[in-house]
C-alpha cells in the first residue's frame, strides 16, 4: 500500500511542478495577498480631516490644537468662521469632525474649573467615528491631566481611572487581521489546487491508467492529499516569514504548535477540496464550487465579524468552517501566547473534521470514468 501511494504522491509532485504557470502561482499569490490583504484589511483610524473653529485663540488652545495633529489621528484642514461654516464642511462631506473652543477656554482652565469643547463628528461612518472619538477622548484626557498633574482633573471625583489593553497594547487592527488573512489564505489555496485534482484527471484523460492500477480509492485520496499537504505547509512558512518580518506581527506564542495546529488545519481544508472534485464534472464546476464554500466560509469564521454578533442559525453554521477553529489557534497563538492546554478543542475538532471529510471523499470516489 505505502509503496503505491509514494508512486501516486511521486506522479503528483511531478504533474505539479512541470508546470510553470503552477509552479508560480504556488509561491506567488500567497504571498501578494498577504501583502495586499495586510496593508489594506485595517480598522484603524488616522488623518480625520478636522474643522478647527477656536474662538478662545490662546496659548492652551493652540496646544490641544497641535496635540491633535501631532497624534497623526486627526488633520486640521479647514478654519471656519461660524457655526455655518461648520455645517455646511459637514453637509458636503469635506471633513469628518468639526472641533469648536469657546472663548474663555483659556480662562476657565486656569480657574480649575471644567472648561467646554464642542466636538461635532459625521455618524455615516459611524466606525470611524466611534474610534476617533476615542481617541479624542484620550487626547483630551492626557492634556487635562498634564495641566494639572494630577490624577483627576475635575476634583468631583476620587476615582483613578486607568485603561490597558492586554495581548495588543497599541490595539493595533494590523495584528488582529494578518493572522487571519494568513489562515484564509493556506484555506483559498488547498482549495484550489484539491478541488480539481481528481476532475482533471479525468479531463486529460489519466484515470484509465488509474483505472487499471491495483490502487485504492483511499489510497488514491491519500496520495492526492499529501503532495499538497506539503505546498501547503511551506505556503503557511511563507506567509507566516512575511507576517513576522515585514509587517512586524509578534509571535508570543510556541512555533512547534503553530506547526500542529496549521496540520490539524490542513486536514479538512484538503478533504473539502477532495469532496468537491469527487462531486464535479468540470474543473469550472470544481472552481464554481470552491468559490461557493469559500466566500460564506470567510464570512462565517469570524474572520471579521464577530460570530457573537450572528443570528444563532448562522452561528450554528459557523461550526460547519475549519477557518473559525484556526482563526482562534493562529490568533491564540500569535497574540496571546495560548498553549495547548487552551486550544487543544479547536485542534481537535479540526482533527474530527479532516477525517470525517477525507473519508466520505474517500467513500464517494469511484474507479470509474463520468
Amino acid at each position: 500500500m505505502f509503496e503505491r501511494i509514494k508512486h501516486l504522491v511521486k506522479k503528483e509532485f511531478i504533474q505539479v511542478l512541470r508546470n510553470k504557470r503552477l509552479r508560480f502561482f504556488l509561491v506567488a499569490p500567497p504571498v501578494i495577498q498577504l501583502m495586499l490583504f495586510g496593508y489594506v484589511v485595517s480598522l484603524d483610524v488616522r488623518n480625520v480631516s478636522m474643522a478647527l473653529y477656536d474662538l478662545d485663540k490662546s496659548r492652551e488652545s493652540r496646544e490641544l490644537v497641535r496635540r491633535m495633529e501631532s497624534s497623526g489621528y486627526f488633520t486640521v484642514k479647514y478654519l471656519p468662521e461660524s457655526t455655518n461654516e461648520i455645517r455646511d464642511l459637514l453637509d458636503r462631506g469635506k471633513v469628518t469632525c468639526a472641533m469648536q473652543i469657546n472663548s474663555g477656554f483659556s480662562k476657565d482652565l486656569r480657574r480649575k474649573i471644567p472648561a467646554d469643547i464642542q466636538i461635532i463628528f459625521d455618524g455615516t461612518d459611524s466606525n470611524t467615528a466611534i474610534v476617533a472619538m476615542g481617541y479624542i477622548n484620550r487626547i483630551v484626557s492626557k492634556y487635562s491631566l498634564d495641566l494639572t498633574g494630577e490624577t483627576v482633573k475635575s476634583g468631583l471625583s476620587k476615582i483613578d481611572f486607568r485603561t490597558r489593553a492586554w495581548y495588543n497594547p497599541e490595539l493595533k487592527s494590523r495584528n488582529y487581521f494578518v493572522p487571519g488573512v494568513m489562515a484564509s489564505i493556506i484555506l483559498l489555496t488547498c482549495l484550489s489546487l484539491t478541488s480539481t485534482a481528481i476532475v482533471r484527471e479525468r479531463e486529460i484523460g489519466t484515470m484509465e491508467q488509474l483505472m487499471v492500477t491495483p490502487i485504492k480509492p483511499f489510497e488514491l485520496i491519500l496520495g492526492k492529499t499529501i503532495p499538497f499537504a506539503i505546498v501547503g505547509f511551506l505556503d503557511m512558512v511563507l506567509v507566516l516569514i512575511v507576517g513576522v518580518l515585514w509587517f512586524r506581527i509578534p509571535i508570543k506564542g510556541s512555533i512547534p504548535l503553530l506547526a500542529l495546529g496549521t496540520a490539524a488545519y490542513l486536514l479538512p481544508a484538503l478533504g473539502i477540496g477532495l469532496f468537491i472534485s469527487t462531486v464535479a464534472k468540470t474543473q469550472q464546476q470544481a472552481m464554481m464550487l470552491m468559490n461557493l464554500f469559500n466566500n460564506p466560509a470567510m464570512m462565517l469564521s469570524g474572520f471579521t465579524f464577530p460570530i457573537e454578533n450572528m443570528p444563532l442559525f448562522f452561528q450554528y453554521l459557523t461550526y460547519l468552517t475549519p477557518l473559525r477553529y484556526f482563526i482562534i489557534i493562529i490568533r491564540g497563538i500569535f497574540l496571546k501566547g495560548n498553549g495547548f492546554g487552551i486550544l487543544w478543542p479547536q485542534i481537535l475538532a479540526l482533527v474530527i473534521f479532516g477525517v470525517i471529510v477525507i473519508t466520505i471523499s474517500a467513500m464517494r470516489f469511484k474507479k470509474r470514468l463520468g
